[in-house]
């Protein structure tokens, strides 16, 4: 089960975090993976590592907030079967914190770069005769997260986004769904953490992951996991689906 042979991936920001994680589970089950990462440095690593373990794996430098160099890749890459958009940033601050020039550069990434993946992957799959589409939303598009309020707003529309198309490419054999992870351990939240709260690192750590009611940050392999099977031939009843991997966070913390 939940096999990917003969299929070919693509997958933004799969240089690390999650990405990373859904580039390496893809390629064990056997697809050919081509990452789309602006971090030439990290997603040669993700590809040294899956080629290490006999994968395949191919990366292309993509800046996927411009349309053009996410035409030009997707055009390289050729035929393929699965686009799983992961890449993103994050942002903190509420509505009267956030600049307008931080503003502009999440929906830039985020919403954007979603925007011209799918803008640019859609007909590649139509002509294929069908294929999956997974976003990566997040728990913010669903809950009010302090000091996140660009971020939540990439999110929400990364979920609009996600059914608009599922819905628009059904006749298209197109399926698209995405999911919704709460905390997850990476080397972002790492950087966050240190960056934010020198010296006290563990405590903030700690503090960050009880914040999930099972009491503990996921794993970018449990998120991995998720995507295999909403990207496999085994998912192939389920579109227009937002699928939260939060802990309990969503119904568990009121």
């Amino acid at each position: 089960m939940f096999r990917l042979d003969q299929k070919k991936a693509v997958i933004t920001g799969g240089g690390s975090g999650i990405g990373k994680a859904v580039a390496e589970c893809f390629a064990r089950q056997g697809a050919e993976v081509h990452i789309l990462e602006l971090n030439e440095t990290s997603a040669a690593g993700t590809v040294e590592q899956i080629r290490n373990n006999q994968g395949k794996a191919i990366a292309h430098t993509c800046n996927i907030s411009n349309q053009k160099e996410v035409a030009t890749v997707m055009q390289s890459v050729g035929g393929f079967d699965i686009l799983v958009n992961c890449a993103g940033i994050a942002h903190v601050g509420r509505a009267d914190t956030t600049s307008e020039e931080d503003f502009d550069r999440v929906y830039q990434v985020n919403v954007k770069g979603t925007y011209n993946c799918l803008h640019a992957a859609i007909p590649v799959l139509q002509h294929r005769g069908g294929g999956v589409i997974l976003n990566v939303a997040s728990i913010a598009a669903w809950v009010g997260i302090d000091d996140r309020f660009a971020y939540s707003m990439s999110k929400g529309a990364v979920f609009a986004m996600t059914l608009s198309v599922a819905k628009d490419y059904i006749g298209d054999h197109i399926r698209c769904n995405s999911i919704s992870p709460a905390r997850v351990h990476t080397p972002f939240v790492d950087g966050f953490i240190a960056k934010n709260y020198p010296g006290r690192e563990t405590e903030m750590f700690e503090k960050l992951s009880q914040t999930q009611p099972i009491g503990r940050m996921g794993t970018v392999e449990e998120v991995a996991a998720l995507a295999l099977y909403l990207c496999s031939d085994e998912a192939g009843f389920i579109t227009g689906n937002d699928y939260p991997i939060d802990g309990g966070f969503i119904k568990l913390n009121s």
